[in-house]
């Protein structure tokens, strides 16, 4: 079926996202970026990197300044350092490194925290979660379930470690059970959990076999068996809602907790369609997409009447706004990704409407700065964050989630204004040898300075570099892995950095970072 081969094309995107540009021409003929998106791809000539912006007065500094040790970069040295070429000796030795860098924290895992879900690195011990209801920074992530481990299969494929995936395969399928009292962020569990147990389970049955062998003897869909039985023990989020939004959080042996919020995240609830929906037609059954869609759909019809935006925090009861923030970081940013993504994979016209309308209302609402990104007076281009129903400035920050749009940009073939935005994150990665979780484009320092190894600049990069094929980009992924070599790595794994500035560590690596960062 089309819709299976559009699957592996997105876990492509996850794990490779070379691959899934190269395959939606033949995946999908009716797709094509240039035609069927408002968004042309800029001349040759636009590609490359940024002009140093002039006459800017806010945010448009940084980029001039450039990033490392406070020094100023000029323009010429900017070109000098990053428009060379890129030996592929030197790419080869990089990716090497990388591959190096991962099995260094997921042998350490493996060795001190297996069979608990995450790594503390500082003390090589493992942590799962503590069950204090206040603690939700653990508690909805963790969920006493291999969480590092089953979030990596798909990693050991793309790595091409055939022997170690089969083994963490088989590891998964006779020690993970999800007959567990944990209360769960039903998003968390979905992307971080169901998502990579239906990947490895496409990689293993894949009669093409991209990354090598693959294949499990007797293999017979043990791990599509785990993600349906997990996508049930969700099921129950999605019940005596009047909305049809989804409670935030799910007991696996409970359901929704007596006492639980009625309020979630646009993120949340709108971010479930791609692995409900591959579940679906993986099982032949609808009920997990339909869940999924009816989310969307119900957050969708509370859009403001005036601007066409979304906030970040509704009530699933009333549908009441409570948090009236849009913008493109934490609590609105994968319901974009996933409406473009859901049409990709699925074909739905309905998916692909619901995201060129978001998409010029937030070019409208959100997009501050000079109209293009190279040339003109004023700030490059920047998405900051407003009232849902004004369009009004509501702060002066953004967060680094957000350093997945030009990568999203990339996808509907914005690539000029992908590559301005891009070079904003990445001058703020080159001060501080990472992303700040919070930045303040205004004072220009961190608001919130901890740093929890986090992909979404990586993921942008990769697929700037795929659209532009410039060496820019490949400068910029040595940049960060000498960084995270640099600050972040510790006695066993990678550490969360406390603080970008003084460089201090967190005793936590989270799951993603094995499971993205490095691929």
């Amino acid at each position: 079926m089309q819709w299976r081969s559009l699957v592996l094309g997105l876990l492509l995107l996850r794990l490779g996202l070379q691959a899934l540009l190269a395959l939606l021409p033949a995946l999908a003929p009716g797709l094509c970026l240039r035609r069927r998106f408002p968004f042309p791809f800029p001349p040759p000539a636009a590609l490359g990197p940024p002009a140093a912006p002039a006459g800017s007065s806010h945010w448009g500094s940084l980029l001039r300044r450039g990033g490392g040790d406070g020094g100023t970069t000029g323009g010429d040295e900017y070109e000098r350092r990053y428009s060379g070429a890129f030996p592929p000796q030197l790419r080869a030795r990089l990716r090497d490194a990388a591959r190096g860098m991962f099995v260094f924290g997921y042998d350490s895992y493996m060795q001190h925290a297996f069979p608990q879900d995450e790594l503390d690195p500082l003390h090589c011990r493992g942590r799962g979660p503590d069950h204090d209801p206040s603690n939700l920074n653990i508690n909805d992530v963790l969920g006493n379930y291999s969480l590092t481990l089953i979030d990596a299969l798909d990693t050991l494929a793309v790595m091409g470690n055939s022997s170690e995936f089969q083994k963490a395969v088989k590891l998964v399928i006779d020690t993970v059970s999800f007959d567990k009292d944990s209360t769960v962020q039903v998003f968390e569990a979905t992307i971080r959990v169901l998502g990579s147990l239906l990947s490895a389970h496409i990689i293993i049955t894949d009669t093409k076999q991209p990354f090598g062998d693959m294949t499990i003897k007797d293999y017979d869909n043990e791990l599509l068996h785990m993600a349906h039985d997990l996508a049930v023990r969700l099921l129950p989020a999605f019940e005596n809602t009047k909305t049809g939004i989804p409670y935030p959080r799910v007991n696996l042996k409970k359901g929704v907790p007596p006492d639980s919020n009625n309020e979630t995240c646009t993120a949340g609830a709108g971010s479930l369609l791609v692995e409900f929906g591959i579940l679906s037609r993986l099982l032949g059954d609808s009920t997990f997409e339909w869940v999924a869609r009816r989310a969307v759909k119900a957050l969708w019809n509370l859009r403001s009447n005036n601007t066409g935006l979304l906030g970040n925090v509704v009530n699933i009861q009333t549908g009441h706004w409570v948090g009236k923030q849009s913008g493109l970081g934490a609590g609105s940013d994968s319901f974009y990704e996933y409406l473009l993504k859901s049409y990709i994979l699925f074909g739905e016209k309905e998916d692909l409407d619901m995201f060129n309308d978001a998409y010029r209302n937030i070019q409208n609402h959100l997009r501050r700065g000079r109209e293009a990104c190279n040339e003109g007076e004023g700030d490059p281009p920047l998405y900051v964050n407003v009232n849902m129903f004004t369009g009004q400035l509501m702060n002066t920050w953004i967060d680094s989630l957000q350093a997945f749009f030009p990568g999203l940009q990339v996808l509907i073939g914005d690539v000029e204004d992908a590559i301005c935005l891009h070079a904003f994150y990445y001058a703020i990665w080159k001060r501080y040898g990472a992303l700040p979780e919070r930045y303040n484009w205004q004072l220009q320092a961190p608001d919130v300075p901890f740093y929890p190894l986090r992909p979404e600049l990586v993921e942008s990069t990769y697929l700037l570099y795929q659209a532009t094929k410039n060496p820019f980009y490949l400068h910029v992924g040595m940049d960060i892995l000498q960084s995270l070599e640099k600050y972040t790595k510790a006695k066993c794994g990678y550490a969360t950095l406390h603080h970008v500035v003084e460089k201090t560590k967190e005793d936590r690596m989270e799951s993603f970072f094995l499971s993205e960062t490095f691929v």
